[in-house]
């Protein structure tokens, strides 16, 4: 820790405690845990990983700036001195990714900034408009229909539902063949265990996967957008290299099935544990689309922002940030802020954004705001509504919830339901 990062913790030190990232209490109960951090200081000063100094962004007024501040940026190659090292290294030392490998992790439309994260946005925006959105619903919903008939008196809702149905919908919007799609449902399990002999495997076979999904692609387009990928790469390749190309895929398939994936899983028992709120659904079904954007915010699966970057020394909620400091943006404190929300632990279907917006920062804010939000905002409509409408009698079969640790993500290892 530089002795400016001492300084300003010291500044901005009304707060007592040192979160971490990997603090088991606060993978365990990342609402209560960092809402108590909230309520100390809106900026604090933690770790990522043991001995990576990381300010801890809490409150709603401070998040929205870390999102939406061009002072903030994504790749420490963007801070003037700055290289992308840290994250690659990490990557090959404790998770077993094969240097080579590691870039197509770390050098994604998530981590870019400025005119590279531009022109990677527009090429794939496109498929992700509300109007392309709208014309899928009718193909979600027979993917969903599907799924439901298919479930047992007794279920496991996240493997049977809340995975296959967002891998399906994204897998064929990208273009992956139906038989490749149980791969990625395994090489996302990988990234879970945090089990580097699991983990450097799968990123190995995802690439390669892609390579040939790409020859594949290319000798037999499709109405997919990787066919439309390989058009523009083929019409003037400076546009998109290949190794773009093969990391939008991977970034695109995996992120646009975890998070709605554990929407599906955290709404459900959301709204099962919260009977009030489901008999108000059932008699006033207009409330969906707002309860999608009120279960987003009261129990979305992002716990927090990948590492954003200062460019330049700045001030933040009290605390001196200096050029090059990592901070990460706490949505899930920032979702529950009482100077935001009124009786913000409450679940309420009927809420509704006080300002202009969604009313909360689950899907972020600012350039990165999240591509498929639109598309995980209808595919959490459909399958909770379609879930609750198919088997009114639904009920847990378990008295606890099976949370899975993991740092940054709030998501069921099981949900076991009784049909009816």
């Amino acid at each position: 820790m530089s002795e400016r990062q001492r300084s300003s913790h010291q500044h901005s030190a009304r707060a007592t405690s040192t979160p971490g990232m990997m603090d088991p209490a606060l993978m365990a109960e990342p609402y209560t845990g960092f809402g108590a951090l909230r309520e100390e200081a809106p900026v604090l000063l933690g770790e990522s990983t043991p001995g990576t100094p990381t300010w801890f962004v809490t409150r709603f007024a401070e998040v929205h700036t870390v999102l939406t501040d061009p002072r903030f940026v994504n790749d420490p190659a963007s801070v003037p001195g700055g290289t992308s090292r840290g994250m690659k290294d990490l990557l090959v030392e404790q998770f077993g990714v094969a240097p080579e490998l590691a870039p197509y992790l770390t050098e994604n439309i998530l981590s870019s900034d400025g005119a590279d994260h531009t022109r990677l946005r527009k090429l794939v925006s496109r498929a992700f408009t509300v109007g392309r959105v709208a014309q899928l619903r009718p193909r979600v919903e027979t993917i969903t229909a599907g799924l439901l008939d298919a479930l047992t008196d007794s279920a496991e809702l996240i493997e049977q539902f809340a995975y296959p149905l967002p891998i399906q919908v994204i897998c064929e919007l990208v273009g992956v063949p139906e038989e490749d799609r149980a791969a990625w449902r395994h090489w996302s399990s990988a990234f879970t265990t945090m089990d580097p002999a699991a983990i450097g495997p799968a990123v190995k076979e995802m690439v390669d996967h892609v390579r040939d999904l790409l020859v594949r692609r290319a000798a037999a387009p499709g109405d997919d957008l990787l066919s439309g990928l390989l058009a523009v790469r083929a019409e003037d390749g400076d546009r998109l290299t290949e190794a773009e190309l093969i990391t939008l895929v991977i970034t695109l398939v995996t992120a646009g099935h975890e998070t709605t994936a554990h929407l599906i899983g955290n709404g459900t028992l959301a709204l099962l544990t919260h009977p009030d709120q489901l008999t108000l659904l059932r008699e006033r079904p207009e409330l969906w689309p707002g309860a999608v954007h009120e279960l987003m915010r009261w129990c979305g699966p992002v716990v927090m922002t990948g590492t954003r970057y200062a460019v330049e020394d700045l001030e933040l909620g009290g605390a001196a940030i200096a050029r090059g400091d990592a901070l990460t943006a706490v949505l899930v404190s920032a979702n529950r802020d009482p100077r935001e929300y009124p009786d913000p632990d409450r679940l309420d279907v009927t809420r509704r954004p006080a300002h202009r917006g969604e009313g909360h920062v689950g899907f972020g804010q600012g350039a990165h705001y999240c591509l498929g939000a639109a598309l995980a905002r209808q595919e959490g409509e459909v399958a909770l509504r379609a879930l609750i409408e198919r088997f009114p009698g639904v009920v847990l079969a378990d008295a606890e919830p099976d949370w899975m640790p993991r740092p940054g993500m709030r998501r069921l290892a099981t949900l076991r339901v009784r049909t009816g």
